[in-house]
Parts: structure tokens; C-alpha cells; sequence
């Protein structure tokens, strides 16, 4: 018998079980997602979030077996809380069980496993139905009945099971052992942390026509994969490296869907919390099962950039000798803004920024993007966005001596060099040639003056005229 139709087989018995009639099991007091009055989520950016659950449920005085479904299936029971806003005096917790074995028909049949079910077959000539009593020996690698006379291995017909076992539950479920001191309707609150929640911050960016200006929009892309939804829920983020000990992550679920929610960013309201930010929604949204969603965090509209064009240098070649380094190297450009002004000045979040720009029928087009790293504000962000086609550099080793030295921490060496930078655009530009210097170092002459940059950066600012080339000359002396 081919697995499909094994998988099929058994999806009819598990109809005809107690499937479509599931119930608790008996003496258990159920809490559906239709007791919730509310529910608040924070979501962390590293898969974590911490879901507080409030519902009002009815129980009785004294002991109760409290069945919490619809949580998520990524919880982790061990950071479960319940509480009792209502009467918290005498309320006391006694053991508490996940249940995260979701019913399926190959999880029934495996809880069968030396239990007796009926087996149905169907005559494909007459129609007639008979009925077998087997035992399920294994369901390693197929299923293996014990008939009265017989062992058979597939699914020969229909499975009818007479039940659903207690432990097998239809979605996740926290089974919690409860003393209650008062009978009636309770607040309760279930607090707990879960994976399968998630966020990041992602940026859209227009340039001007004249490249000085952005407008800028953040947006909270929200995840949630954790087997659970969460309607009408007061929405936290939290940005910021949390130290957590790590534990192997969980198989990731089925596919998930896409949605998007547009949101006036005002609503986002931000916040510190210890050495995080806290970034709160000003109203309840919906955080479906298996959804993507977006939510504005922030706006801006002409913010002030500033374009530069930066051929990087390497340092190997101070200490030997090579001639030729390069012909048409790449000039790195970027893009940079200061994170303050009207709709900035805010902590942002790490994430994406990608850069659009319109061309001349006005249509915008995609012209490069680079990651962030959480930015507070007054600090510069600044944006790779690609290496320039029409800016170009051929450098070369155009001396070499070694000076002294006779071991590797004794060597001097002195190096000239020439960059010949070529811009094949209409209009002027400005190239920054940053080189890193090894060891002590020491510039003996140079076509223009360079600044330094850092202890071991030596950086040149060179205007290259449009649809022209301009040479740098440099003579350094190195000392390891």
C-alpha cells in the first residue's frame, strides 16, 4: 500500500473516531480564546516575545484541573505564570502540564500502540462492510496489526478508534492543577515567554533629483509562527541585545502567509526601558497564526544627506614590493544623515534601509540598500548603496626599499605610490582615498595633504573633474 494512501486511510479513520466530538477530558474546566478580555504581546527582535493572557474563567472552590487552550505552541512552560486578579488570596498553583501533542491521524495512531481498534473493510463488489477487532503492534515505518488469526502490515481498510486519548489535544494546551478559594468567574492572568514571535525594523528611502535630500520611512515587520493568534492585542516591541542563554531552536513551521497593515507612525510611541528601547502601538491591532504584518514606525521628509564616493585601500602592500595593485578599482559610494530633526531623533531599531531614487519619467527605482545597526539619536547613519560605474582608480607601487631591519619586528620600509582616478561623468565629484597604515608610520611627500584619520588611516580628499582624471602621489616610510 503506497504512504499516500496509507496517510489517507488513515485521515477517514480519524474522522470516524471521536474527532469531530472532542472533548475534555471529564472533570476538567476548559478556557477557549472566547474567555480572553484581553491580551498583551512584546515581542523582542530574537525570536522571543512574552505573552500575557487574560481571561475570565469560572471555576469551582477548591481543587480545579484548568485546561488553558489555545496557547502558543512555542511556549515555554517552565516561564508560565497564572495569576488571580480577582481573589489572589488562597489561589495557589499545583502542577501544570503542556500538552503541544497535537492530534493528528498519524499522533492518534501512534497513541494506540497496543490498544484495539476496529478495522472496516469494504467489498469493491458488493458494497458490503465487514469489521475486524485488531491491535496496533508498532507504527515504526508503517503500521503492524495483530488480527485474531493474523498479522498484517499497511492499512488494510478503515480505522474506527473508540476514542481520543486524554494527552492528545486538537490545538496546544497548558493543563493546570489549581486551588481556588472562592467559586465563580475569576480574572485570570497567564503571563509566559514563546518563540515563533518576532520583529525587525525595515526602511524605505527616496533620494531627491540633486541627491541632497531623503524621505524616509521606518516600518515594524512583525512574524509570528508560534501556532497560536493573538486578536486585539496591545503590541509592544523591545530593540536592543538582550543577553539570553541559548537553547537549540525549535523546527521552523508551515509557510506562512503575508499581510500588510498600513498605520499612521505617530501611533508608535517609543520609550526606554533599562538599556533598551520600547516601542509601543497606541491601539489594539491583530496578530494572526502564520501571518507577516507591517506596522509604521516612523516618517521623515527631506532630511539632509550627504553623498561620498571612497576608494578603500588595503595594507599588504607596505611591506613588499608589487608593482601593479589594481586597474578600474571600485569607488564604494555611500550615502550618510545624521539621525536628528523633525521625524528623526529617535533610538532606531537595527534593520534594513533600502534606497529608491526616480528616474526621469519619474518612476522610483531601487538603487542599492545596506543593514543598520540600533542607531540613538544624533548619530550618523550611513548607507553602502553599491560601487560607482562611471568612478574609477588604477593604483600602483611606484617605489620600494627596504631600509633596515633583519627580523620582523625591526623592519623599515619606505614605498611611493601613484592613484590616477578617472570620472567619466558629466559633473565633478569628490573621491575619498583612505588608506590604512601599518605599524609607525611616517609621510614624506604627497601631491596633496592628507588628514589622519585614525592612528593607522591616512585619508585625501580629491576632486576629480567631470569627464576627467586627476593623479595622487604619495611617499610613506613604515616602521614595524
Amino acid at each position: 500500500m503506497s504512504k499516500k494512501y496509507c496517510v489517507s486511510v488513515l485521515a477517514m479513520g480519524l474522522m470516524t473516531a471521536s474527532y469531530a466530538s472532542w472533548a475534555a477530558p471529564r472533570e476538567e474546566l476548559v478556557s477557549t480564546q472566547s474567555d480572553q478580555y484581553a491580551v498583551a504581546v512584546t515581542i523582542y527582535s530574537d525570536n522571543l516575545a512574552l505573552v500575557k493572557d487574560a481571561r475570565r474563567v469560572r471555576l469551582d472552590r477548591e481543587q480545579n484541573q484548568l485546561a488553558w487552550r489555545e496557547v502558543s505552541a512555542q511556549m515555554r512552560p517552565e516561564t508560565a505564570q497564572l495569576r488571580n486578579m480577582s481573589n489572589p488570596a488562597g489561589f495557589r498553583l499545583q502542577e501544570q502540564n503542556f500538552d503541544f501533542d497535537l492530534l493528528t491521524p498519524q499522533k492518534l495512531l501512534e497513541k494506540y500502540v497496543g490498544r484495539e481498534l476496529d478495522v472496516v473493510r469494504v467489498n469493491p463488489a458488493t458494497g458490503v462492510e465487514t469489521r475486524e477487532t485488531a491491535t496496533v503492534l508498532s507504527t515504526q515505518n508503517g503500521v503492524v496489526l495483530r488480527f485474531a488469526d493474523r498479522i498484517e502490515t499497511g492499512v488494510p481498510g478503515r480505522l474506527i478508534f473508540p476514542s481520543v486519548p486524554d494527552t492528545l489535544r486538537d490545538k496546544p494546551t497548558l493543563v493546570i492543577s489549581l486551588v481556588n478559594p472562592v467559586a465563580g468567574i475569576q480574572n485570570l492572568e497567564l503571563s509566559y515567554l514563546t518563540g515563533g514571535l518576532s520583529w525587525r525594523a525595515d526602511y524605505v528611502a527616496e533620494l531627491n533629483a540633486s541627491e541632497n535630500q531623503l524621505d524616509l520611512n521606518g516600518w515594524v515587520t512583525l512574524n509570528n509562527q508560534s501556532g497560536a493568534a493573538y486578536p486585539n492585542a496591545k503590541l509592544q516591541l523591545v530593540a536592543g541585545d538582550l543577553n539570553r542563554v541559548r537553547e537549540e531552536q525549535p523546527a521552523p513551521r508551515a509557510m506562512m502567509t503575508t499581510a500588510a497593515k498600513v498605520a499612521d507612525a505617530a501611533e508608535m510611541q517609543q520609550e526606554s526601558l533599562f538599556e533598551y528601547h520600547l516601542y509601543t502601538l497606541q491601539r489594539p491591532t491583530a496578530v494572526a497564526e502564520n501571518q507577516t504584518k507591517q506596522v509604521a514606525l516612523m516618517s521623515a521628509a527631506r532630511v539632509p544627506v550627504h553623498k561620498m564616493f571612497l576608494l578603500q585601500g588595503a595594507d599588504y602592500y607596505y611591506s613588499g614590493q608589487h608593482g601593479e595593485i589594481g586597474q578600474k578599482l571600485k569607488v564604494s559610494v555611500f550615502v550618510d544623515f545624521q539621525n536628528k530633526g523633525e521625524g528623526l531623533g529617535i533610538p532606531l531599531p537595527k534593520g534594513v534601509i533600502r534606497v529608491y531614487k526616480k528616474d526621469s519619467q519619474g518612476n522610483a527605482l531601487f538603487v542599492g540598500e545596506d543593514r543598520i545597526d540600533h542607531t540613538p539619536k544624533n548619530e550618523t547613519v550611513r548607507l553602502k548603496l553599491g560601487d560607482a560605474f562611471d568612478v574609477t582608480a588604477d593604483k600602483k607601487q611606484t617605489a620600494f626599499q627596504k631600509l633596515a631591519g633583519s627580523s620582523r619586528y625591526n623592519d623599515v620600509f619606505e614605498s611611493a605610490y601613484e592613484i590616477v582616478l578617472k570620472n567619466a561623468k558629466p559633473e565633478a565629484v569628490t573621491v575619498t582615498v583612505r588608506e590604512p597604515m601599518p605599524g609607525d608610520w611616517t609621510m614624506l611627500g604627497e601631491s596633496q595633504p592628507h588628514t589622519k584619520a585614525a592612528s593607522g588611516t591616512a585619508e585625501w580628499k580629491v576632486a576629480v573633474p567631470a569627464e576627467g582624471q586627476t593623479t595622487l602621489t604619495y611617499r610613506v616610510r613604515v616602521r614595524y
